[in-house]
């Protein structure tokens, strides 16, 4: 585990800090919707993109034009997106109570490609800030083809601890 049991005793956003991760700014939409909708203590996230700057960071399908090594970084940028609306919208990471839910699509040709190898770089990096006992159920799949020809897309859904008065 990254950073030693120390590192799992502080908050989120201060754990974020301790790896040395400093988060984009929040990506925007590409359509007309919102990237965060919170209801009740849930907070949901559409559908996060590898996106920097508000342009694909990579474009194909898994096992044609990108390799594992290509999508692991394409679904850790789209989990730092995640991470990035979710601040901007809470103001800490510190208010995630856990990590409910994590849906990992990946565009791949048919070929047969290392898919939970690949989600695993959004589940390492969320288990790293927001601690083991956070970890979400997790569902990783196969598709044909993404937004924007883009190979991730990562779907996410928090529960949120209550503002302290």
């Amino acid at each position: 585990m990254v950073g030693g049991p120390g590192l799992l005793q502080s908050g989120a956003d201060q754990r974020l800090k301790d790896l040395g991760i400093e988060l984009p700014g929040a990506p925007t939409p590409f359509g007309t919707y919102v990237e965060v909708l919170q209801t009740g203590n849930l907070l949901f996230l559409s559908g996060m993109l590898p996106v920097v700057d508000h342009k694909p960071k990579y474009l194909g399908r898994l096992g044609k034009e990108l390799d594992v090594e290509a999508g692991r970084d394409a679904a850790y940028i789209a989990a730092l997106g995640a991470l990035a609306a979710t601040k901007q919208h809470l103001g800490s990471l510190d208010r995630i109570a856990r990590v409910v839910r994590l849906g990992v699509f990946i565009a791949t040709s048919g070929n047969s490609v290392d898919q939970p190898r690949i989600a695993d770089a959004v589940s390492d990096l969320f288990r790293d800030v927001f601690g083991v006992a956070r970890t979400p159920v997790r569902m990783v799949i196969g598709v044909a083809s993404l937004p924007l020809g883009m190979p991730i897309e990562l779907e996410v859904i928090f529960e949120v601890l209550e503002e302290s008065v």
